[in-house]
């Protein structure tokens, strides 16, 4: 079964719900069955590298050295 959006739209909430073919499920927050399927943001590998974190602000794996360092070294480049 796959994992969709809804959003309702009696209280503006915002799920997620394992659904089968066709199925509106009712708001988790409010009870109302006035909810619609939405498009998903897509999510991203940011690092390249299998393994490595996908979304958000991660501190490492892959990305290019920065000014302040990789890793949380403050060396400032990978030589040091």
């Amino acid at each position: 079964m796959p994992l969709f959006e809804f959003q309702c739209n009696s209280c503006s909430n915002i799920f997620e719900e394992l659904i089968f073919l066709e199925e509106i499920p009712e708001c988790p927050h409010c009870h109302s069955e006035k909810t619609e399927k939405i498009l998903s943001r897509p999510c991203r590998n940011r690092g390249g590298a299998e393994g490595a974190s996908v979304g958000g602000n991660d501190s490492g794996g892959g990305g290019p050295a920065t000014s302040s360092g990789c890793s949380g070294c403050s060396g400032g480049s990978c030589s040091t």
